[in-house]
């Protein structure tokens, strides 16, 4: 077996141990059915939570493409024709990783802030409920 079959044998390997049902343990938490039920303050920690750890996975994957694109700019002679895709889809890659790591930053920092105006979980009398939709809580003292 020459060198290029085993290459392309590991990283078919690696690919198949990605997907495996193991690795998306993390996955398991529904964001979205989070977002919609969350109404204490440790709601909204957990789901800041979530998307900071989201956040940190982005970044790490955006530096990785960094790297692939500052490795195909540098030595663009070894890929020969493809180095002009191959820095085009890392520079792609790294863009959307970008964005989403300051997507789900901002997302972490909107439920930061909610748990903060929120209230002790314990369900004390001062605890406050807060719209999901991004609604500050209705004073009932004012006249509407």
């Amino acid at each position: 077996m020459n060198l290029p079959r085993i290459v392309a044998t590991f990283s078919l390997l690696a690919v198949f141990a990605a997907a495996s049902p193991l690795a998306g343990a993390a996955e398991n938490f529904d964001i979205d059915a989070a977002v919609k039920s969350a109404k204490t303050r440790s709601d909204h920690e957990a789901v800041a939570n979530y998307y900071e750890d989201a956040a940190k996975e982005a970044q790490v994957k955006a530096s990785e493409q960094q790297s692939l694109l500052e490795e195909y700019e540098s030595k663009g002679y070894l890929y020969g024709r493809n180095a002009e895709d191959m820095k085009s889809r890392a520079s792609a890659a790294l863009r959307k990783y970008e964005k989403a790591a300051q997507s789900s930053s901002k997302e972490a920092a909107v439920h930061r802030q909610m748990a903060a105006q929120l209230g002790d979980s314990s369900g004390e009398p001062g605890a406050k409920a807060f719209n999901v939709a991004n609604e500050p809580p209705r004073d009932n003292s004012l006249p509407q």
